[in-house]
């Protein structure tokens, strides 16, 4: 299951993401999501964990917490919706 995970204090990194989530369970992967300029967080990321169950159990205990004093949104991540095209 893919997790979205949001409001992440800008310091955070792909391995700290992965740490919070491992306690739950495996993880295949967690990113940060970053500017592709400037390489500074966006302060969000996606988690990946194969076992639904733990997935789930993660994002119940994650959702509304606190984690350097900020709250976090975690839920199961969606699709991008389609965007119209950008007119210049």
């Amino acid at each position: 299951m893919r997790i979205y995970v949001g409001n992440l204090k800008y310091s955070v990194n792909d391995d700290a993401l992965r740490d919070m989530f491992s306690e739950f369970g495996n993880v295949a992967s967690a990113d940060v999501i970053k500017d592709k300029f400037s390489g500074q967080s966006k302060g969000f990321g996606f988690v990946d964990m194969p076992n639904q169950s733990e997935a789930e159990d993660a994002i119940q205990a994650l959702n509304d917490s606190m984690q350097d004093g900020r709250k976090l949104t975690v839920n199961e991540a969606r699709p991008r919706s389609e965007r119209p095209q950008r007119r210049f």
